[in-house]
């Protein structure tokens, strides 16, 4: 029986960040979870797609933006599962047993990780309580936190939108708070954008910006006050 994940990885000039997600996933090749690894490429000019080739991972290169490479990664998956992981996040290496157990135990539910940051900030230890305090009392992870869906639910909901930004609040919403799970194991994202910008700035920044898609903006707006 082929193993069941498909993993997918939405790449951009991720040459620095992207072996760590790589070496990550090990825990789940070596328990026979791991069926493939999609690369899906924006236009990477650095070493990005070299890396991914190295690694055994199949590249899907051509669309341009994090939601239509998500979903170009997706169509490209032969898995009864989808697990969208961001290149500049690793998973803690209990994250193929806890998988494993959702698959068996909840197949109709969607999942996602517990957020930590890769920093020794004090700001980052609140913002990662308040950030799983949200996904869990909202329904409302973000893409950082990755996501486990099954196939079925994943075309059930229409999959990710070719948008600039929120594609991750979208699915997520379609999906639903009643079908939405916190697996107890770590996604260990990059802080590197609130350690440039300051942790809270950066987070009121964040705030402001699903405060505004909630109450309307459109995605290609918000894009615009996003780096």
């Amino acid at each position: 029986m082929p193993a069941p994940v498909s993993v997918v990885i939405p790449t951009l000039n991720a040459a620095r960040e992207l072996p760590l997600c790589l070496e990550s996933l090990l825990p789940g090749l070596e328990a026979g979870l791991i069926r493939e690894v999609i690369v899906a490429d924006g236009g990477s000019e650095d070493a990005t797609v070299k890396i991914a080739e190295a690694s055994g991972a199949n590249i899907v290169t051509g669309a341009k933006g994090r939601g239509a490479q998500l979903a170009a990664g997706a169509k490209a998956t032969r898995g009864d599962w989808l697990l969208f992981v961001h290149a500049d996040t690793a998973l803690s290496r209990d994250w193929a047993e806890r998988v494993t157990d959702h698959l068996h135990t909840r197949p109709g539910k969607a999942a996602y990780f517990e957020l930590k940051f890769r920093s020794d900030a004090r700001a980052a230890r609140g913002l990662e309580k308040r950030a799983n305090r949200r996904a869990r009392m909202l329904g409302l992870p973000y893409g950082d936190q990755g996501l486990l869906v099954s196939r079925t639910l994943y075309d059930e909901v229409g999959g990710y939108a070719d948008v600039p930004l929120m594609e991750d609040v979208m699915i997520v919403r379609a999906i639903g708070k009643s079908r939405l799970v916190q697996l107890n194991a770590e996604a260990r994202t990059s802080a590197a954008k609130y350690e440039r910008d300051g942790w809270h700035r950066r987070s009121l920044r964040n705030a402001v910006l699903i405060a505004r898609f909630l109450m309307g903006a459109k995605p290609e707006q918000l894009a615009k006050a996003y780096t």
